[in-house]
């Protein structure tokens, strides 16, 4: 676990001259899955925008990040297993046919979904991921969206939700499957867990 109660999180530091600057969220993370591909020590990541960078209260300003107001945080890195194959993601795992009916199953690392303030107790530095089944009628859906930019449609009695360190979930049929806004496929099951490494991002 990165955060501790009584415990500074983060520090007053810019981004290093060998630091990797993104824009996006699967951006962030495929710079972390090659340096784990290559045994290479992980850069420190400076983030330009993505739902991780809006959690952050990134401003979207390079020069910032090299500037003595830049904040350096430790983010937990997250792995999810789709038909056997791990995938690394930073922000969130989305597993969905339509956001209007059927099942909808999210893990958020990040507290943002594009405009949807999906996850408000998420901590991206916490050691745990923030779950969230959902099986509503369309009624309540349409209910649940003019929420979600408050993040204000949870609780609620169809939204099922759990914080752990690793969660195994399973669906009837196949699903499609978003990391970090990249669409993977489809898949019947998925294991998602934090792995217990952090990387350094700059905001």
């Amino acid at each position: 676990m990165t955060v501790e109660r009584g415990r500074a999180w983060g520090r007053t530091e810019p981004l290093p001259a060998d630091g990797v600057i993104v824009s996006t969220d699967r951006d962030a993370a495929a710079v972390v899955a090659d340096a784990r591909a290559r045994g290479a020590a992980l850069p420190t990541i400076g983030l330009l925008g993505g739902d991780l960078c809006r959690t952050l209260g990134g401003a979207g300003d390079e020069a910032r990040l090299r500037g003595p107001a830049a904040i350096t945080l430790p983010i937990d890195i997250a792995e999810v297993d789709v038909d056997g194959r791990t995938h690394v993601f930073l922000a969130h795992v989305i597993a969905r046919r339509s956001w209007w009916k059927g099942r909808v199953w999210a893990a958020m690392n990040a507290e943002w979904l594009g405009p949807w303030d999906v996850a408000p107790r998420a901590h991206p530095g916490d050691g745990l991921l923030d779950t969230f089944d959902v099986s509503m009628t369309i009624r309540d859906r349409i209910k649940a969206r003019r929420r979600l930019a408050t993040g204000t449609h949870v609780p609620h009695p169809a939204i099922a939700q759990q914080r752990a360190g690793r969660v195994d979930v399973g669906f009837d049929s196949p699903l499609g499957i978003w990391i970090d806004g990249l669409r993977v496929g489809d898949a019947t099951s998925l294991a998602v867990r934090a792995t217990g490494e952090v990387v350094d991002v700059v905001v």
